[in-house]
Order: structure tokens, then C-alpha cells, then sequence
């Protein structure tokens, strides 16, 4: 599973050739590369708070098979999943595969609200039936009052109403013919929140592709995911299922998403390498590189004077590595300036879930990454995680997706 550095390393008493291939300590000494690319030793300035002191808990849990320490797990838990070292380990070492394999190891116990938002991802049903509640309570004017009474805080749930927005109430159509003469149909993958938080961006991917002579299928049998179970040691296997079974049925061209943290997902599912996963992840693709590659041209863009700084969401650097995919659509656009966000190889915080479950961390990394945006001097932010849109976009800082740039200066 690992290609190795050609060095005299020796393994872990016990450890087997089809065992996952874990460097001893004193190889990561004389390493490091890991350390500047790792938003939490950015934040905390220690050396547990490295992947290399992180891959010693690992190799305890998967190899020694010996329990960890509370403070070995509190390190490992904060870690933000971001997969930065993954880039630039000589090892090749897959750090992302190796955590979740080790979360899954460990014995967790969910407090309420997660064991309520899990719960909610698998029941497709329940959670369009919360979403009506939802918009009713954002129009109600409660919010403040409910805020200064601190009771939000008291049942752990502030951060997560402070990120909240009026949702879709209605499904997506399944779906959506072009035009103009048609060149192919694709079915675009919606999620769980991206389905009911994002719909503009979802309705401009529908524009888009019918434009550029696409049909587009919706099925509404899909889901989610199953990232955020999967992070956090639990079985995705059957939102994984789900989905593969749902789209390969379909007779399409490509399967489409517009979120990278779906995409990253849903591009490592098939880990069992079958024939229906082989299936799915054959057709695959990032909504950007999909447009990108069949972009006619004749399509014209409104010319634009905007300045854009583009995020590199970790999930599309560290895991896709399809960021540059983003730059050169947008340079479709006449006169637009296109400038890298200063430290894209850091963390903005959001990390899926983890802006929930560690809200102080993210916090920190999110302000660092502000600060950066506010010193771009930029007209607007793009990035094509729906996470990270949702986690940076704040007052006076202009966050979203590329594609809702494209759908806008579209010529009619």
C-alpha cells in the first residue's frame, strides 16, 4: 500500500509485508517535511501536535495492537484530517487511510447531538422534514434572544446554529434537459448538506452543463457521502453502497460533484476494488475539470474586472490534486485577475466537522486565514468546498463557489 524511501529502515516488532507500512520513530526524526504543512503545530507549537508524533499513536493502535493514553488520543483527535503531509511525505506514507483505520480501532462514544447529526445524514427523509422547522425558526426573529440566553451553548449546539442557513425546501428536479443539441448526459452527485445548503451552486452546475449541451440526471435515491462517518470511526459502507448502486444504474457519461470534500470521498470509496466500484469511480469527475474539458469554443464569457483569490480546499490539493483545474477555467473570463490565497497549504479549519467538534482550533485557523484574505485586497474569494465557503464567508469577505462566477457572466 506504501512505496517506501530507499533507506535502512527497520519495522515494528511483528509487523507483517501486508501490513501497513508505519516508519519507526527514529525515521521521523530525521525527517520533518510533515511539520510545516501542519495547521495544528502552526497553532500549538508542540511536537505532539505533529503527524509524525500522531503516526507513533497510530502504529500503537494498528500494529502494536496497545492502548493509547488520554493525552495520545486528545492529540490524535486534533487532528484536522487535511492531508497536507500526505503531499509532501518521502514515504509516501497514507496517512488519511491510516487514521481512519485507527478511528475505527477506537472505542467512541458519541455525545447526543452527534449521535443526532449522524443520524440525520443516514435518514434522507427526516432531514428534508427538519429543513421546513429550520427556515421557520431563521425567519422567526428568536435567534438573537436564543443566543443572549446562553442555552444554545448549554445544549452544545451555538457553533453549529452560528453556521446555519435558510435551506432549500424543495428537491431538485431529476431532471434537466438541455436547449441546444445535445452532447451527453451526467448526473450530478448532491450530498447531504451541499443538497440543502448549497442549491446555488448546484442550480448554476445545472446551468452550466445545459449550456455547454449536457442533459442532467438528479437522483433523488442518493446521499450522502459518508465522509464525516468515515473520519470519525464509523462504517460508511453503506452510504458508500448506496451511492455507487444509485449511479451505476444510470446511463450517463460521467458522474459530477461540486464539492471537493465529497469528491475526495467519493474518489477513494472503492477500497475493496470491485467491479461496481471500478464502475463508479471510472466515471467520476470534479464539476470544474468536467467543464473545463468540454468547454465549447464558441461559449463567450461577459468580461470581468474583478480581482479573485482562489482557495485550494485541503480535500482538492492534498487528495485530488486538481486545484489548477479552477485557474485556468476562470481565465475564460476577459480581463479577470486570478491571484493564489497566500498559504493554501494550510488548513482554513474547516476540516468537515471538525469547525463543530473542535470550534476553538478552527476558529484560530480561521482568523489566520481571514487575515490572509483581507490583505489579498481581493473582490471576492473562490473555493469549490462547500465547507470551507460556508466556514470563511463572514462580513466584508466574499466567499463562493467558481461556478457561481461562470453561471453569472454567462452571454445570453
Amino acid at each position: 500500500m506504501f512505496e517506501t524511501m530507499d533507506m535502512d529502515v527497520t519495522e515494528p516488532e511483528g509487523q507483517t509485508d501486508s501490513e501497513p507500512y508505519i516508519p519507526d520513530a527514529g525515521e521521523c526524526m530525521r525527517c520533518g517535511m510533515c511539520i510545516s504543512s501542519c495547521p495544528t503545530f502552526r497553532l500549538f507549537q508542540t511536537g505532539e501536535e505533529t503527524p509524525r508524533r500522531r503516526i507513533r499513536t497510530i502504529s500503537k493502535i494498528l500494529v502494536e495492537k496497545l492502548p493509547v493514553s488520554d493525552e495520545e488520543r486528545l492529540h490524535l483527535d486534533n487532528c484536522l484530517q487535511c492531508r497536507a503531509c500526505e503531499t509532501v511525505c518521502p514515504s509516501k506514507m497514507a496517512y488519511g487511510q491510516l487514521f481512519d483505520d485507527a478511528q475505527a480501532q477506537i472505542s467512541n462514544k458519541p455525545i447526543w447531538l452527534a449521535k443526532l447529526a449522524f443520524w440525520l445524514i443516514e435518514n434522507k427523509q427526516w432531514r428534508s422534514r427538519l429543513m421546513p422547522l429550520l427556515a421557520a425558526y431563521l425567519k422567526s426573529g428568536l435567534q438573537q434572544p436564543l443566543r443572549r440566553s446562553g442555552l444554545l451553548n448549554k445544549l452544545r449546539l451555538a457553533d453549529a446554529e452560528s453556521l446555519v442557513r435558510t435551506p432549500a425546501l424543495t428537491p431538485l428536479a431529476g431532471f434537466y434537459p438541455s436547449s441546444i443539441t445535445k452532447r451527453g448526459r451526467v448526473a450530478l452527485f448532491t450530498g447531504c448538506i451541499v443538497e440543502h445548503f448549497d442549491r446555488e451552486t448546484l442550480l448554476a452546475a445545472i446551468k452550466l452543463l445545459n449550456v455547454i449541451g449536457f442533459e442532467v440526471l438528479v437522483p433523488p435515491q442518493q446521499g450522502c457521502c459518508g465522509a464525516i462517518h468515515q473520519h470519525s470511526g464509523k462504517s460508511a459502507e453503506d452510504l458508500i453502497n448506496n451511492n455507487i448502486k444509485i449511479f451505476n444504474a444510470l446511463d450517463v457519461d460521467a458522474v459530477l460533484y461540486t464539492a471537493s470534500g465529497c469528491g475526495a470521498m467519493l474518489s477513494e470509496s472503492n477500497r475493496n476494488n470491485n467491479e461496481a466500484g471500478r464502475l463508479f469511480s471510472g466515471r467520476l469527475s470534479d464539476i470544474n475539470d468536467f467543464l473545463l474539458k468540454h468547454w465549447p469554443d464558441d461559449l463567450q464569457l461577459k468580461p470581468s474586472n474583478l480581482k479573485v483569490a482562489i482557495h485550494e480546499p485541503c480535500s482538492q490539493r492534498n487528495v485530488l490534486k486538481n486545484q489548477q483545474g479552477v485557474y485556468v477555467l476562470l481565465q475564460k473570463f476577459p480581463g479577470i485577475s486570478l491571484v493564489p490565497l497566500e498559504d493554501n497549504h494550510i488548513c482554513c479549519g474547516s476540516g468537515g466537522s471538525y469547525m463543530l467538534t473542535h470550534p476553538e482550533n478552527a476558529a484560530q485557523l480561521k482568523t489566520l486565514k481571514q487575515q490572509t484574505i483581507t490583505a489579498a485586497h481581493v473582490d471576492v474569494v473562490v473555493s469549490s468546498n462547500f465547507g470551507c465557503v460556508l466556514f470563511l464567508a463572514d462580513e466584508g469577505i466574499k466567499v463562493e463557489h467558481p461556478l457561481l462566477l461562470l453561471s453569472r457572466q454567462l452571454k445570453k
